[in-house]
């Protein structure tokens, strides 16, 4: 309880007949994830890289650490079961604040209410969920709480730290990073939540498969896969659920992706190395991953060709073509039709040779200019086409190469200091075979004096 700080008007009598209820009331209004949510460390199942002997994670929860932690992870994974733990097992009161709905006054009335707790020896851990959607002023505010030690902060977030908490708060924290659970890991879940008197208390015969398929879905989240489980067995009519009973009470498991978070820029960042290493099939699961998501097509059209240039240039000049089609069928179509434009690049752009002859070509020449090398253009090749450029030696000298029969002849291009510098070197991948001794007999033409 938080001392009457958060309660509403009118709210009193409510909690006096809440708190009156046995355990096994109170439980049984909550949903099953949070009645089967670890009472205490040999419950919890996973994190094992956390948890084990000596590790920060196990001291604060045992009591001998004072560090202040963020909790980062997928949802799922046990962030607030490990603040309550925390809270539990040290003796701490416990407050929790939502940054979706909490604001600086809410935030500093907490510090207040346990300076106070101080005062008679009581130490209080703030939990803190969404903590990455606080603002900077919200976290500012928690700073010198944290760094007395007048609140044990435990922040929980699904995005990465170092892009959306502010950095004198992560420089005070520790940041503790949880996994998804393993398939293993989610079934233990289940089969506790199946027979626990907690949960289902062995009032329904699970099979195999709805087992299987309930793990398969909850993609390493253990509260889906409890909320799951819970939907299908309250359609079962005869105590029994099979896998048809979960396909029809689950529509299908949720995509973890948020488009403005890490998790965004981790699948691009994953389908940009798929597309790079040739690996067709988990480019195209990403590409299925952020269709799914929602992901703006867009922008998934617009990373495609930039990939068919970067990664694949000449040694397939029809990919950058393919990719430039697809986002104008994203543009005159739209989804979900387009999706399949998207796959057709996708798949030319995994599949082609890859060369990164043209990336290597423009970052050459662009670090020339930014060293300075940028003389002066060939008097020949100046422009001639306004009065009194001829006095100026502009354009004088100059070879139309289309009046030579091989239409390419001997000519000065780049400024001085820059005649003989290669910038282009084709490889030997795909169609970058042919352009290789083209570029090379081209070059031995133009530069012969």
């Amino acid at each position: 309880m938080s001392d009457g700080l958060f309660e509403a008007p009118g709210m009193e009598d409510v909690s006096d007949e809440f708190e009156a209820l046995p355990p096994a009331g109170r439980e049984g209004f909550a949903p099953l994830a949070v009645r089967m949510r670890p009472r205490n460390l040999d419950e919890v199942v996973g994190q094992e890289h956390l948890l084990g002997p000596g590790s920060p994670l196990r001291r604060l929860i045992e009591g001998s650490g004072a560090a202040s932690v963020l909790l980062y992870g997928p949802p799922g994974t046990g962030k607030t079961t490990l603040a309550s733990l925390i809270s539990q097992s040290t003796g701490r009161r416990f407050e929790a604040l939502s940054a979706l709905s909490a604001g600086v006054r809410e935030v500093r009335a907490v510090i207040d209410l346990a300076r106070r707790r101080l005062t008679v020896g009581e130490q209080t851990v703030l939990f803190i969920d969404e903590v990455h959607r606080f603002s900077k002023t919200q976290q500012d505010a928690l700073l010198a709480a944290v760094e007395n030690r007048i609140v044990l902060l435990v922040g929980a977030t699904t995005e990465n730290p170092s892009f959306s908490v502010v950095s004198p708060l992560l420089s005070r924290s520790l940041v503790l990073q949880l996994t998804s659970l393993s398939e293993d890991d989610i079934r233990t879940v289940l089969t506790r939540a199946i027979e626990d008197p907690r949960g289902l208390a062995g009032e329904y015969t699970v099979t195999d498969a709805a087992l299987d398929h309930i793990v398969r879905i909850a993609g390493g989240d253990a509260r889906r896969s409890l909320t799951a489980l819970e939907a299908s067995a309250e359609s079962s009519l005869d105590g029994t659920v099979g896998v048809e009973l979960v396909e029809a009470s689950v529509d299908k498991a949720a995509v973890r992706y948020d488009r403005a978070g890490d998790q965004h820029y981790d699948v691009i960042s994953a389908f940009i190395k798929s597309l790079r290493g040739s690996d067709v099939d988990a480019a195209l699961h990403y590409l299925a991953r952020m269709i799914s998501a929602g992901e703006d097509p867009r922008f998934i059209a617009r990373r495609l060709m930039i990939q068919a240039s970067e990664e694949v240039g000449m040694a397939d000049p029809t990919a950058l073509q393919t990719a430039v089609a697809a986002a104008q069928v994203v543009q005159l179509v739209g989804m979900p039709e387009a999706q399949l434009a998207l796959a057709h690049a996708t798949i030319h752009i995994a599949t082609a040779p890859k060369s990164g002859a043209v990336v290597k070509g423009i970052g050459a020449a662009m670090a020339d200019i930014r060293a300075g090398k940028a003389g002066a253009v060939p008097p020949h090749l100046r422009d001639g086409h306004y009065p009194g450029a001829a006095a100026l030696g502009s354009a004088q000298g100059y070879k139309y190469p289309h009046d030579h029969p091989d239409g390419v002849l001997a000519q000065q291009y780049p400024p001085d200091e820059l005649v003989g510098t290669d910038y282009y070197n084709p490889t030997d991948h795909g169609y970058e075979r042919e352009v290789g001794p083209r570029v090379t007999k081209l070059r031995r033409i133009i530069r012969s004096r």
